[in-house]
């Protein structure tokens, strides 16, 4: 059977993207230019523009049109973790190291080997975290602003295992999440896995759209809202107090429950307090110590209400048992006897420092983030396209991020984010003005 004749127009125009006839970035016809030249109906354009989308080919974008994609950038990029080259500068992943870094952890390890306790720690664990441990974290969260019961705190591997276990523990299948337009992807790859529906709300410059929120929850059954008001990955902003009472007002109001995600809440001097200390009993606190102090130290923790805490436990219990013994250990003598601390603030302070690079190197460029973070976002105009960038940057050895990743609406912005903690201060200068170049040529071309 001969196939239908739309399916020999998609194949002709893949054919053309793939082979490089149609180049990355090119705007094609509108579906009614698209229809008419090929004399075929309006809705069998828009089913042609359909499938080559489905196959990674295309993007469609309300308002602008369809565009073909760079397909040198490969799927899931910035969302699933790619090898990058040897010689090549990581600007898509944060890996903050600190000298003395590696002293001090062959240091809390000796002393770790004396202690008199090492054969417990080659033993099964409790699945929420030794008492000790969740005391050493509960103590922690003191220093945070947040007044922490040791009985409510969960020890976890890393805070991505900390949002898994909460929505493994709160919500079902097809559950409605209020998300912000745009965030941390880890977030989206985890929802998707379990299958929740996430409606994104608008952003402003200090956070969510509140009146869109509000909306929101008055229209749809949003069971929680996925928030980080303290640091925002990868806007930056650190919400207002007003902002933070009137968020809490709004899930007050429609019985959702508040997942306040603060792994980098750490970069922000003097935040408003965290929602977990003025709503406690509708915030579920999650962070770790993998941003903080090294990436590697798999280590994250969660504050409940109460009647969360069993349901988390066996969330625990059903995905890694119990956190490795070792490292918790480990991380938390470095939380009471204040190395956590002092790494933070020298990480604070190396942030800024990249920071301020970032704004000096990139001068006149419309950044968005906070001064003390270790990312920055970067709008691109109108008739830029995201993906054509990444792909020229990634053939001069530079790996960067497009918004796709960080996109819970249908049509993403043109803009790149920008890790900055990932090289040593001259690369990251010379690197970043080679961004500023890239940009400027496409802009010309």
């Amino acid at each position: 059977m001969a196939a239908p004749r739309y399916k020999k127009l998609v194949d002709a125009l893949a054919s053309d993207i793939r082979t490089g006839h149609l180049a990355p970035g090119l705007r094609l016809p509108t579906h009614r230019a698209l229809a008419a030249r090929e004399g075929i109906a309006v809705v069998t354009a828009t089913r042609v523009y359909a499938e080559l989308e489905a196959m990674g080919l295309v993007s469609r974008e309300q308002g602008r049109g369809t565009f073909v994609r760079e397909l040198a950038v490969p799927a899931g990029h910035g969302i699933d973790q790619q090898a990058v080259a040897t010689d090549a500068v990581d600007l898509n992943f944060n890996c903050p190291s600190l000298p003395g870094q590696a002293d001090l952890l062959r240091q809390a390890l000796r002393e770790l080997a004396t202690s008199g306790d090492l054969d417990s720690l080659l033993r099964y664990q409790p699945h929420r975290g030794r008492p000790q441990d969740r005391a050493s974290v509960a103590r922690h969260l003191t220093r945070r602003g947040i007044t922490a019961d040791a009985e409510d705190v969960l020890i976890t591997s890393g805070a991505q295992h900390g949002l898994t276990i909460t929505l493994m523990a709160t919500l079902n299948p097809g559950d409605v999440v209020a998300v912000d337009a745009l965030t941390y992807p880890g977030f989206k790859v985890l929802a998707h896995a379990l299958h929740l529906d996430l409606a994104p709300v608008p952003t402003t410059p200090e956070g969510p759209d509140l009146d869109a929120l509000e909306q929101l929850c008055a229209t749809r059954p949003v069971r929680a809202i996925y928030t980080m008001p303290t640091l925002h990955n990868p806007l930056g902003w650190v919400m207002p107090a007003a902002d933070r009472t009137r968020l809490t007002g709004i899930a007050r109001r429609h019985g959702a429950l508040l997942l306040e995600d603060a792994s980098y809440a750490y970069l922000a001097e003097a935040p408003p307090p965290p929602l977990a200390a003025t709503a406690p009993d509708i915030t579920v606190y999650v962070s770790g110590l993998s941003k903080s102090i090294a990436t590697g130290l798999r280590v994250g923790f969660v504050l409940a209400p109460p009647p969360l805490v069993s349901p988390l436990e066996r969330a625990v219990r059903a995905t890694t048992w119990n956190t490795p013994a070792l490292t918790t250990a480990l991380a938390c003598r470095w939380l009471d006897d204040g190395t956590a601390d002092q790494l933070e603030a020298q990480k604070r302070a190396d942030a800024t420092t990249r920071q301020a690079i970032a704004r000096q190197e990139l001068a006149g460029l419309p950044l968005v983030g906070h001064p003390s973070s270790y990312f920055t976002w970067l709008p691109l105009p109108d008739d830029a396209r995201a993906d054509r960038l990444t792909a020229t940057l990634a053939r001069r050895n530079i790996s960067v991020t497009t918004a796709e990743p960080f996109a819970t609406s249908a049509n993403p912005p043109q803009a790149l984010r920008l890790a900055l903690g990932s090289t040593d201060l001259d690369t990251l200068r010379s690197t970043l003005r080679t961004v500023r170049q890239v940009a400027a040529e496409d802009a010309c071309a």
